[in-house]
């Protein structure tokens, strides 16, 4: 307990997160001191402890809107698929003139092998954003993307939640791939 109470203190000075979260992670940080290690309980506090620590909770990446740099980056990126590229630096025109960038959503179909996810790829790179791919095909349980209510043992953050960690970042470009499936 003295290690994760210690690991706890050193990380939240150096964390840039909401208010909120450091009374919450307090909180459960003094539930851990309290429990007793060969609880089932304990285990579970600690993992959602450490997620807390690992989330990047302001850590975000300022957007590129420029839509010169946008068209470069996808004509280096893919020939042809006028079309498309055009659409996109549409969509990009909208946002840099709206002003906010909640949450767009962009639906790429098309058969395999045509590039909707390289195209995704090139968009977070335009954008200057982090790339956080989930990989949907053959997932059958909700559970898997949205992740386990933390009161069970051994219950782990959704694919959206790794995503973000692995991002670093909490703004990344979410790629949900083969939706469909």
């Amino acid at each position: 307990v003295e290690r994760s109470r210690g690991l706890g203190y050193v990380y939240k000075r150096q964390k840039n997160w909401p208010k909120e979260v450091g009374e919450t992670f307090e909180k459960e940080l003094q539930k851990v001191e309290r429990l007793n290690p060969a609880v089932a309980e304990y285990s579970v506090q600690v993992t959602y402890l450490q997620l807390l620590l690992e989330l990047p909770w302001n850590d975000t990446t300022k957007d590129n809107l420029d839509l010169k740099c946008a068209r470069e980056q996808l004509d280096r990126d893919h020939f042809g698929l006028d079309e498309v590229k055009e659409r996109i630096l549409e969509h990009l025109a909208v946002i840099k003139l709206k002003g906010d960038l909640k949450s767009p959503i962009l639906c790429l179909y098309g058969p395999p092998g045509v590039g909707k996810t390289s195209v995704a790829i090139s968009i977070a790179r335009a954008l200057n954003r982090h790339l956080a791919r989930l990989s949907l095909g053959g997932v059958r349980d909700e559970a898997e993307i949205r992740g386990h209510r933390r009161t069970y043992i051994g219950a782990m953050p959704g694919k959206i939640i790794n995503a973000m960690i692995s991002a670093k970042s909490s703004n990344p470009l979410m790629l949900l791939d083969e939706i469909d499936k």
